[in-house]
C-alpha cells in the first residue's frame, strides 16, 4: 500500500512539473522575444529542457517502482538514478546553449530589454520557488532522487530568473551602453545550473554505487529492532537504495542457547516488524548472530 501511495505521490508531482513547465516556457518565450530580453530567452529555454526532464522522470518513476521479477529479484529501483543521469544530461545542455548565446550576444549591439518583462520576472520567480518547494518536499515523501532532481529544476530556473531580473533591472537603470547586463545575467545563471548539475548528479551517482548515505534509516533500523523480544543487539547493518526503497542486510544478536527453529523464527519476527514501522524498506535479509 505504501508503495502505491508514495508511487501515487510521486507521479502526481510530476504531472504538476509538466504542466508548469509547458505554461512557464510558452511565456518566457513570448515575453523575451517580444520584450527584447536574451535573459528571459535563456530562462525559456531552460524551462523548455524542463518539460522533456520532467517526462525523463515520470518514466524513471514509474519503470522503478514495477515489481520484482525473475531477471530483477530486487525490483527496478535502478532505473531512477539512471534518468536523474540524464536529466544532469539535459541541464548541461540547457546551459551550455545559454552561455553560447549570451557570450554571442554580448559581442553584438541589441536593443534595451522592455521595463514590463520585470513583472513577468517576478511572478515567474514566485511561482517557481513554491513548485521547488512543493516538489522537494514530495521528494523527501517519496525518497525520490529523480523527484529531488526535478525539484532542483524549478529552484534553478527561478535563480536564472532572479539572474534575468537583475539583469535587466541594471540595464534598464544603466541606458544606452549598459544592454549586455542582461546578456553577463544570463551568462551568470548558465553557471549555476551546472553548479546545480553536479549538486543533482552526485547523490544519484552514490545510489548507483552503493555508497554508505543512509545513517539515519540505519539509526531507525536498529532502535526499531531492539524492540522485538529476542533480540539482543544488531551488528552490521548494510544499506543500499534502489528508486524508492532500502534494501537491507542486518545482522541480529540472539541467544547463543536457542534452537534453529526459535532463531529462524526471530528473523522472520525481526523483519516483519521493521517492514510495518519502516515501510519505505524493501527486501531485508536478516543474518543470526550468537550472543556469546
Amino acid at each position: 500500500m505504501t508503495k502505491i501511495t508514495n508511487e501515487q505521490k510521486a507521479i502526481s508531482t510530476i504531472y504538476f512539473s509538466i504542466a508548469g513547465s509547458i505554461g512557464l516556457a510558452l511565456v518566457k518565450w513570448l515575453a523575451g522575444f517580444f520584450g527584447n530580453s536574451y535573459a528571459l530567452i535563456a530562462d525559456a529555454i531552460e524551462s523548455t529542457t524542463d518539460v522533456f526532464s520532467s517526462c525523463l522522470v515520470w518514466f524513471g518513476i514509474k519503470y522503478s517502482c514495477k515489481p520484482p521479477d525473475k531477471n530483477h529479484p530486487y525490483g527496478h529501483g535502478r532505473a531512477e538514478p539512471l534518468i536523474t543521469f540524464i536529466v544532469v544530461g539535459f541541464l548541461i545542455t540547457s546551459a551550455t546553449i545559454i552561455a553560447y548565446e549570451s557570450i554571442k550576444n554580448i559581442q553584438t549591439p541589441h536593443e534595451l530589454p522592455k521595463a514590463w518583462t520585470l513583472i513577468f520576472l517576478a511572478a515567474i520567480i514566485i511561482w517557481k520557488e513554491i513548485s521547488y518547494r512543493l516538489v522537494l518536499k514530495k521528494s523527501k515523501e517519496t525518497k525520490s532522487s529523480s523527484l529531488k532532481a526535478d525539484a532542483w529544476h524549478h529552484r534553478s530556473d527561478a535563480l536564472t530568473s532572479v539572474a534575468a531580473f537583475i539583469g535587466i533591472s541594471i540595464a534598464l537603470m544603466g541606458g544606452k551602453g549598459y544592454e549586455v547586463a542582461d546578456d553577463w545575467a544570463a551568462l551568470f545563471a548558465s553557471g549555476f545550473i551546472l553548479y546545480n548539475s553536479y549538486l543533482i548528479f552526485r547523490p544519484a551517482l552514490g545510489e548507483i554505487m552503493d555508497e554508505n548515505l543512509y545513517d539515519d534509516v540505519e539509526a531507525d533500523i536498529r532502535k526499531v529492532s531492539k524492540k522485538v523480544e529476542g533480540i539482543v543487539d544488531t551488528e552490521k547493518c548494510l544499506i543500499r537504495k534502489t528508486g524508492m526503497k532500502y534494501h537491507v542486510d542486518l545482522h541480529a544478536v540472539v541467544d547463543a542457547n536457542i534452537t534453529v527453529k526459535e532463531g529462524h523464527a526471530l528473523a522472520h519476527k525481526l523483519k516483519d516488524k521493521l517492514q510495518e514501522e519502516i515501510p519505505e524498506l524493501g527486501h531485508i535479509l536478516i543474518h543470526i548472530e550468537p550472543n556469546e
